[in-house]
């Protein structure tokens, strides 16, 4: 199976790399991406918005031989959720890390604060306390290292949805800061938060309990829970 990586906010392909091994010892082929903008703190970001950010990962779905896994972390949930829209028939599952859908007109996140074009990576104090769990000085400190200002067009940018058929791709949650409870407890109740998830027609819940950052507090518990969604959708996509 093809396993395509996005990864969330001011993070580029290398942010996998401890999620990987599983993965590829299990005979998948891997392909963490680095999306526009995010090639290097130098890289222009003028101009790049949402839909760059999607039409990149369709490309890469587009290059697949077969079907494809997309995984997306924080707000590469919701450019693999534009994927899903985009090519419906390509995608045998979709990963959301510590993420979801994000539904028609929704935005990923327009609060964060803004240099120009850039989001650069924000002072911790900016994040609840449930964001940072088991992120101690040293993953910090690695983290604020090589964090890449984001596109601020992708965090403002509104999603555009076309193509139903995005519900019947089967989904992971892996739910890293609020456990999977409460989040179908918000969908049973109708908050917008969990509007597109609650379409969502397959949906698996996996707990990994940590912080926003798994893939640097939990990375190979992160991997088996991946390596496990993509068994599953490996044994259905044979049967």
């Amino acid at each position: 199976m093809e396993i395509i990586l996005v990864p969330g906010f001011w993070l580029d392909a290398s942010s996998w790399s401890e999620v990987t091994p599983p993965l590829v010892d299990a005979g998948h082929r891997v392909r963490p991406l680095t999306l526009p903008g995010l090639e290097s703190v130098d890289a222009p970001r003028a101009g790049i918005g949402l839909r760059d950010h999607i039409d990149a990962v369709a490309a890469a779905v587009d290059s697949a031989e077969g079907p494809v896994v997309l995984v997306g972390h924080s707000g590469g949930g919701a450019i693999i959720h534009g994927v899903l829209d985009a090519r419906p028939d390509r995608v045998a599952r979709a990963i959301y890390v510590d993420s979801g859908p994000l539904g028609e007109g929704g935005v990923i996140n327009d609060e964060l604060p803004v240099d120009g074009d850039d989001i650069p990576l924000p002072a911790w104090d900016v994040f609840e306390d449930a964001d940072l769990v088991d992120l101690d000085d040293e993953l910090r400190e690695m983290f604020r290292n090589r964090a890449i200002p984001q596109p601020k067009g992708v965090a403002f940018d509104k999603q555009r949805l076309n193509d139903e058929r995005r519900y019947e791709v089967p989904a992971t949650i892996i739910a890293c800061e609020f456990p999977s409870g409460m989040l179908r407890e918000w969908m049973a109740a109708g908050s917008p938060f969990t509007a597109e998830l609650a379409r969502m027609k397959d949906v698996d819940f996996v707990d990994l309990p940590t912080g926003h950052w798994p893939q640097f507090t939990r990375p190979a518990e992160l991997g088996e829970a991946i390596l496990a969604a993509v068994e599953r959708t490996a044994d259905a996509t044979a049967g």
